[in-house]
């Protein structure tokens, strides 16, 4: 079935610096290319692709990737980094960033930040400028910092948001509440939708089992429902914990019993919606 991955980094060390994380993960602190999915995943390749940063240099990094789409065209669109709360800055690369066409959204990464770091003023005005630009915000956090989520979803109605990565639920320590609470409330807000992505890495990366991530997606479907629910590889950060064919086929068999229409809406016409691809 084709299939549309919303959710997948690439980066190289000889190409761009730094990525100041990778010393923190070494087995796959190593270049990781569009040639590099194709050996992995095969004939399980998607179709489509949604770049999502890396933490590399920001408008070093969308040129880059807007090489690597001129020779690999299932790339349809770039989610960029910029830092969203920096004033006359932030406008700056807004407006830098209208000049690279398949920059459809971007992204702050603030999960290591204090919990209510994107509910402060500064944050919430700078992701405000995104309706005007015309971009997404994709949310990258952990579950501790939902609450101000839910803050900045309040602030910014005509802002359209994805949550990464299922708002990263306690899966390792098997930690369900207040997670659900958080997320059926962000579920009623109409302009946020949600990645089916990158749940495996938040289990033991050795000793994790299918049934642990189980609950966790169950509640994302009930929530969310299928129309805003969108596949996302996480790769190949998702290596920690398991290869890209295998998390794909575990999403799979997850939502095996939609039907068939709901399955292409999570694994293709939700992004294409999303990101315009």
């Amino acid at each position: 079935m084709p299939y549309t991955d919303a959710h997948m980094h690439f980066w190289d060390q000889t190409a761009l610096r730094p990525y100041t994380w990778l010393h923190e993960v070494p087995s796959i602190a190593h270049p990781h290319t569009p040639e590099s999915i194709h050996r992995e995943a095969g004939p399980d390749l998607p179709d489509k692709i949604v770049f999502v940063e890396c933490g590399a240099p920001w408008l070093e990094e969308v040129k880059w990737v807007d090489q690597l789409a001129a020779r690999e065209p299932r790339i349809r669109a770039i989610v960029a980094r910029i830092a969203i709360n920096v004033g006359a800055q932030t406008v700056s690369a807004l407006a830098e960033l209208r000049r690279h066409p398949l920059v459809r959204g971007v992204r702050h990464h603030f999960e290591h930040e204090a919990t209510d770091y994107c509910a402060r003023p500064e944050f919430i005005g700078g992701v405000r400028q995104l309706a005007a630009a015309g971009l997404s915000f994709d949310l990258c956090c952990k579950h501790p910092q939902l609450p101000a989520v839910i803050e900045l979803v309040r602030q910014c109605p005509d802002v359209s948001f994805i949550l990464d990565h299922g708002g990263k639920p306690g899966i390792r320590t098997g930690l369900l509440d207040p997670w659900r609470e958080h997320i059926r409330t962000l579920a009623g807000f109409p302009n946020l939708v949600c990645k089916l992505s990158g749940l495996v890495t938040e289990a033991d990366h050795l000793h994790w089992k299918p049934d642990q991530l189980r609950p966790y997606v169950t509640h994302l479907i009930e929530c969310f429902g299928p129309a805003r629910l969108l596949f996302g590889g996480d790769w190949p950060v998702a290596k920690l914990a398991c290869g890209y064919v295998r998390w794909l086929q575990l999403a799979r068999g997850f939502t095996a019993h939609l039907p068939a229409a709901d399955q292409a809406a999570i694994f293709g016409g939700n992004a294409a919606r999303i990101y315009r691809i």
